[in-house]
């Protein structure tokens, strides 16, 4: 199943502020969502239907419409305590 891969705009302006071998990685790793959106290590967020993925000390976080075959990736910043807050 090959999917679309889209990213609002906080999602995008969030991956543009990462510098360094993390930003290789994030990109890599939204890329290889294409193929497959629940690679082994994702976890489901149970309260909101959201999906994270985890890339170092980096949280992807986003959506997945089996019907429509889309990934459309909502946040992308540090693991923090407000990191899955207001999802």
């Amino acid at each position: 199943m090959s999917c679309t891969v889209e990213l609002i705009r906080v999602a995008q302006k969030q991956l543009d502020r990462i510098t360094g071998r993390y930003y290789k990685d994030i990109v890599e790793t939204i890329t290889t969502l294409r193929e497959n959106p629940r690679p082994l290590g994702t976890r489901k967020l149970a309260e909101s239907g959201l999906w994270r993925i985890r890339i170092g000390r980096y949280r992807v976080v986003y959506t997945i419409d089996d019907k429509e075959h889309l990934v459309v990736i909502v946040r992308v910043t540090k693991r923090s305590e407000d990191t899955y807050r207001r999802l």
